[in-house]
């Protein structure tokens, strides 16, 4: 199966009182995951906050590393990973992900399912997700599975121990600027 394509997995470290309380738990260095179809990440989609003020309400969000929540916490930490796929595959993941822009009003934050992830007990409802359930499940019904369990247990440390993700970029996320070229030569 040639790859002749790429997708970005962006895992990221605000520094907010959520993400550090996910912290205490996981002792993850990340706690935030979204995807891109290009490597400088202009079109940026997870699950988050909708507002950056205010953490209460989330669901299904486009991300720019530029402003928004990003932007209102200027250290954030990140690490960006490229993932090869094919064209069949970024047909079947674009597919997906217009369904999402589509019917983003109708989307919720899936806190419970954090909770889930915890007690290693999914927890699933429609039109329902967080950010790394979100990536995982677009992977997934793009037909690639990276890991033998269901999205919504997957968590943004799955994504860093994957050995099909590749390493990018890693630091602050304010100093990330993109290269043209996929690989460093």
């Amino acid at each position: 199966m040639q790859r002749d394509v790429s997708v970005y997995i962006l895992l990221t470290n605000t520094g907010t009182l959520f993400t550090k309380m996910i912290q205490t738990y996981t002792k993850a260095p990340y706690n935030h995951a979204s995807i891109s179809f290009d490597r400088e990440l202009s079109e940026l989609y997870s699950f988050g906050r909708k507002h950056p003020g205010n953490p209460f309400d989330g669901g299904f969000v486009k991300e720019d590393i530029k402003t928004g929540t990003f932007c209102k916490y200027p250290g954030t930490t990140c690490v960006l990973y490229e993932l090869a796929i094919t064209r069949r595959e970024e047909e079947k993941m674009k597919r997906v992900l217009r369904f999402f822009i589509r019917k983003k009003g109708k989307f919720l934050y899936n806190l419970l399912g954090v909770i889930g992830v915890a007690l290693k007990e999914p927890v699933e409802f429609s039109n329902s997700y967080f950010c790394s359930q979100f990536v995982a499940e677009v992977l997934s019904r793009s037909g690639i599975k990276l890991w033998n369990k269901l999205p919504a247990l997957v968590t943004p440390d799955d994504f860093r121990r994957n050995d099909r993700l590749v390493l990018v970029y890693e630091g602050k996320l304010s100093d990330y600027e993109p290269r043209s070229d996929s690989h460093p030569t």
